[in-house]
């Protein structure tokens, strides 16, 4: 096997929808002040006894349906998530319990926001090395549970969900059929880790706004750039761009420095909020079952945030 690719998505957000409006009842806040720094206008919350495996499971179900393979095929399961209250089972496991998958190899992984395109490259990284054939990989998180409902800066801003998608070992590519999954480009900056905090007991999210936005808008347009030259793409050639729903703010001008005139931009923020781990694959999952990216069209995954920590793959659209 020297390659994978993505054959199948699905997505999963609960039923109960916030609206700027529900929130400016809970805090001194406002529909106008939010959608002006943020660009949020909804955001989907589950349900107190609704899980992060319940949601991950849910989006993975659908992205197995789609893709017409069996619950056997699947040989190995990662979940991204960074909201996971219990340490084991892992969810993972559970969500292929709920699956009725037969033994595959099943991990979590807690990069934050980032957590997506860090599992999709070690799913891929996974099938190229020929230790498992088919894989589901999982950005679930309930990222309300963290919230603190006293702090307008922050409540505003998370949702909750999963998205999912499915991929498999390919032979054989070669120029004439570039990479289904291309190289990641990814890395962190330590130091600066404490911008982004999920903390305490229960846990609570905190960020530096002012210091990630500064960041993200500033250090990561050059590295999606990277991110299109190791795929061996221009921005040009890209259908879509996907990057981490975090704030539209952040989002607008990280595309356009980037350059990809032709692409669709992922703004799922607008309506489902941050959900973390959640947010590249549900915003492309949704863009696809719209049809507003093509069959095969390139799509740039770039994940930041949490740990300061960010990775990107340019993947092709099932």
């Amino acid at each position: 096997m020297n390659g994978s690719r993505v054959v199948a998505l699905g997505h999963y957000q609960p039923a109960r929808i916030l609206t700027n409006d529900d929130l400016a009842g809970m805090v001194d806040t406002s529909d106008e002040w939010i959608r002006s720094r943020v660009g949020i206008r909804t955001r989907h919350v589950a349900r107190p006894d609704e899980t992060v495996d319940e949601m991950a499971a849910a989006a993975a179900g659908k992205a197995l349906a789609h893709s017409g393979l069996n619950t056997t095929d699947i040989d190995l399961v990662i979940v991204a998530t960074s909201t996971a209250l219990d340490r084991s089972p892992n969810m993972a496991a559970r969500v292929a319990a709920r699956l009725g998958l037969r033994s595959p190899a099943a991990m979590d992984l807690n990069v934050v926001c980032a957590g997506f395109t860090h599992a999709l490259a070690t799913a891929d990284h996974a099938l190229r090395a020929g230790a498992a054939r088919r894989a589901l990989v999982v950005g679930a998180d309930k990222f309300t549970e963290a919230a603190d409902w006293t702090d307008r800066s922050t409540c505003v801003l998370l949702g909750d969900g999963a998205g999912a998608a499915v991929v498999v070992a390919t032979d054989g590519e070669g120029p004439e059929r570039p990479p289904g999954i291309g190289p990641v480009v990814w890395g962190s900056v330590p130091e600066m880790g404490h911008a982004v905090r999920i903390e305490g007991t229960p846990p609570r999210f905190a960020q530096e706004g002012q210091a990630v936005y500064r960041w993200a808008t500033t250090q990561l347009p050059p590295i999606t750039r990277q991110v299109c030259e190791r795929a061996g793409v221009t921005p040009e050639d890209l259908g879509a761009v996907v990057l981490h729903q975090a704030n539209l703010r952040i989002i607008e001008p990280v595309a356009r420095k980037l350059g990809a005139v032709n692409a669709v931009v992922a703004r799922d923020v607008v309506e489902s909020g941050n959900t973390s781990a959640a947010s590249i694959p549900l915003a492309l999952s949704k863009l696809v079952e719209r049809g507003e990216v093509a069959s095969g069209a390139y799509a740039l995954l770039f994940g930041f945030g949490g740990n300061l920590s960010y990775a990107g793959q340019v993947i092709r659209c099932p």
